[in-house]
């Protein structure tokens, strides 16, 4: 059993929240597939402050969908308050501050991954939230700005100070942003400074992984962000492994293509046709990495404006992997 404030799950591994990714019909087929904890892409309190009707449709949720994060990400106090207001009409388990984002644009604003350069006025803003949310208070951090100014154990113990709940931190500074590997060292050192849960993140692309994260930083949980991208199966195979010591086997080509399908048919259900074929493109580039001369199948979907044209390229995705595996036999 893993526990965030109130919150008790029978999973240490959780779907990180991620822009222009997390949305419901990425998190419904997560869900399906063994995740326990997702959350909402990161939204910016100023625009939820003005209630924008893109930001709203990113907090649909079903009963199915739970529990559920929300993640903020801002630097401003007005709106900040402004944005919890508007989350008082939103049913959700937890809130999460990003100070990790290490976008331009939004580092450009002294937000997100900015305000690893500021520990107090990060704290500050924290303790609003806490002071003005009954639900669990997290916090999404960094290693550090960049790397002569690696900070994690400063930043964690303002976090505790404010009043969070638990610390989700990515092994990176954000002048790296996602190049380079993960710094177990600076997640050890945020571990061993706070007593709160401290759930580390950053290339958590398999099982093998995931332990070497576990056994390096002594982490009380791992955030899932990129390793879930076209593989919502990791989650199943992560607790598998950490729950029972066993391996499982990789989904068939047909496990792949069904939820493939399934992935799309959310996405048309949610944005409408036009809209879920557009957004589901990426979707199949990332469930077929790896796929036998998928290529020229991946050059054509920019094209693709149908669900029956989706579908047969779908098909055309697992007879080519189908072929390469009888050539494979074949050759044994």
């Amino acid at each position: 059993m893993f526990q965030i404030g109130n919150i008790k799950l029978n999973s240490r591994f959780i779907l990180a929240p991620m822009a222009g990714v997390s949305d419901f019909p990425f998190r419904i087929i997560n869900r399906k597939l063994g995740c326990k904890l997702a959350f909402v892409e990161m939204i910016n309190a100023r625009s939820l402050s003005y209630k924008s009707k893109k930001t709203k449709k990113m907090l649909y949720s079903t009963s199915e969908d739970k529990p559920l994060g929300v993640q903020l990400v801002g630097c401003e106090e007005e709106y900040i308050k402004r944005a919890l207001e508007v989350l008082s009409n939103y049913k959700f388990d937890i809130l999460d501050f990003n100070a990790a984002c290490p976008a331009k644009k939004v580092v450009r604003r002294e937000e997100g991954a900015a305000l690893l350069k500021y520990p107090k006025k990060l704290n500050k803003l924290l303790k609003i939230l806490v002071k003005n949310v009954e639900l669990p208070v997290t916090v999404k951090i960094r290693s550090g700005w960049d790397k002569d100014s690696v900070n994690p154990k400063e930043i964690a113990v303002a976090c505790e100070d404010a009043g969070v709940n638990a610390i989700f931190i990515h092994g990176r500074t954000r002048a790296q942003f996602y190049s380079g590997k993960a710094d177990y060292v600076s997640i050890k050192k945020a571990k061993k400074s706070v007593k709160i849960p401290v759930i580390a993140s950053g290339d958590i692309f398999s099982v093998d992984l995931a332990k070497k994260m576990y056994e390096e930083t002594g982490c009380d949980g791992i955030l899932v962000a990129r390793g879930s991208l076209g593989n919502p199966w990791i989650f199943k195979e992560l607790d598998s492994f950490f729950n029972k010591g066993k391996t499982k086997k990789r989904p068939s080509v047909e496990n792949i293509m069904k939820i493939m399908a399934e992935h799309l048919n959310l996405c048309i259900d949610f944005y409408g046709e036009r809209g879920g074929i557009r957004l589901f493109r990426k979707y199949l580039i990332w469930y077929t990495k790896g796929f036998y001369n998928v290529r020229p199948l991946r050059e054509k979907i920019s094209y693709i404006k149908t669900k029956k044209e989706m579908i047969k390229t779908i098909k055309a995705c697992r007879d080519s992997q189908k072929l390469a595996s009888a050539l494979i036999k074949v050759k044994s």
